[in-house]
């Protein structure tokens, strides 16, 4: 079979299933071009893309500026490693610590790698500057949390799928309920070797779950309290998704109009991926202060690819897109407007019991107490619609377009999702 033979849906589908591994289950369409907020399948019927690779591909599909400074840089240089300096690194660190507000960053290629490297830096943080005894430090996490499935992320998930069988795993978290300011408090004071307490702002893969007003700004004062690194994972909720530049929001130079009123808090430790690259390559990053990143010295940690020029240039076109396009207070407008909308449909409706979300990082949450596929079949008729979204938890379907979309778009995709819904209303 020849590369660049064109494939049908059933043979592209027939050749992953036989020659790749089984570690994901994907909608079946099959995906060969993408534009701003749309994606086509090989037999050409376009779809709107609610689903962002995971919010990776918040400034749109193959967004022209992104995609230049790839070609641009690729035709340059691609990668020295760090044994050598390179004329974009800097330009990018420079550019990103500025922007959130932070003294140094830390380049890694993916949001698994970021937060393994969080933590190792909040390990390091508490043996030379806490004053924690060797190898006794732990790090707080919350249940139902996704930071992603390295054997160390794995070892404080408590995802059946994500954890069984891969043992043994490794020690040092605790684990306490999500947004629940009382256990954090009793965690706190009941375990003085804490080095770090290592949240998303959005619980995301558990279904867009949102905390309570106020639960972030009082973590991070209860982590100042006990000397405390309140490490943020915004991995997915970052780089403009929930309609602030970070949804912690705190100290970064956003410039969106609904920041004005909400509290904001500045994570110590800042983990963002995904959208940082647009989509276009592997781009991640650990964000902090010199008194938290100066304990990591030449040896102490590292990546091949961690920090090349690509990966630069990408980076600070994808960051400039964000505030060029104003795709924070986009998101921002446009989520409100699809809640409400949504919340008109959902007033009448057997089969939603609830939307939720910030910006356009969103959620429905279908009422199966049959523990059925209900959810997986309104996804597969939204595809037969025009529209591509994926379940998770098994009764949530998420919905996370590109910020590129507009009202018109957005109202088109409210009226997709709402004449699928009643498909399947009893």
């Amino acid at each position: 079979m020849a590369v660049l033979e064109q494939l049908t849906s059933e043979q592209a589908i027939a050749l992953e299933n036989k020659y790749g591994a089984h570690n994901y289950h994907p909608l079946p369409v099959v995906l060969n071009r993408g534009e701003g907020v749309y994606v086509w399948d090989v037999e050409g019927k376009r779809y709107y893309d609610f689903l962002s690779a995971y919010s990776a591909v918040n400034q749109g599909h193959c967004h022209p500026k992104i995609v230049n400074a790839l070609k641009s840089q690729a035709e340059v240089l691609t990668l020295t490693s760090r044994a050598f300096y390179n004329d974009m690194l800097g330009k990018y660190e420079k550019y990103a610590t500025e922007l959130f507000g932070f003294d140094k960053l830390l380049p890694m290629n993916t949001g698994a790698e970021a937060v393994e490297t969080a933590l190792k830096i909040a390990r390091k943080w508490a043996y030379e500057v806490k004053g924690i005894s060797e190898n006794e430090a732990e790090i707080i996490v919350c249940e139902n949390n996704f930071h992603g499935r390295t054997t160390t992320i794995i070892s404080f998930s408590n995802d059946p799928v994500a954890r069984e069988n891969f043992g043994p795993y490794t020690k040092g978290f605790i684990k306490i309920e999500y947004d629940n300011l009382l256990v954090l408090e009793e965690a706190l004071k009941n375990n003085p070797n804490v080095a770090g307490f290592l949240v998303e702002p959005i619980q995301g893969e558990a279904g867009v779950y949102v905390p309570s007003e106020g639960y972030l700004v009082a973590a991070k004062a209860l982590c100042e309290k006990h000397n405390v690194l309140f490490i943020a994972d915004e991995v997915q909720t970052g780089i403009a998704r929930t309609g602030r530049l970070l949804a912690t929001c705190g100290n970064c130079t956003c410039k969106t109009k609904n920041c004005d009123s909400i509290p904001e808090v500045k994570p110590d430790v800042l983990i963002l991926g995904k959208a940082l690259s647009g989509g276009a390559y592997p781009v991640s990053a650990v964000l902090a202060n010199d008194s938290i990143m100066n304990v990591i010295r030449p040896g102490n940690h590292g990546s091949t690819f961690g920090g090349n020029p690509i990966a630069a240039a990408v980076a600070i076109a994808a960051l400039e897109v964000i505030q060029d396009e104003n795709l924070a207070q986009n998101a921002h407008e446009l989520g409100v407007l699809f809640r409400a909308e949504l919340n008109k449909y959902i007033e009448n409706s057997n089969i939603v019991k609830l939307v939720r979300g910030k910006g356009l990082l969103n959620a429905i949450v279908i009422n199966d107490k049959e523990q059925s596929n209900k959810a997986w079949d309104i996804c597969l008729a939204l595809r037969d619609n025009g529209l591509l979204a994926k379940p998770t938890h098994g009764n949530i379907i998420r919905f996370a377009p590109p910020l590129v979309m507009n009202k018109e778009q957005l109202l088109d995709c409210v009226s997709i999702i709402i004449s699928t819904l009643k498909q399947f209303e009893k």
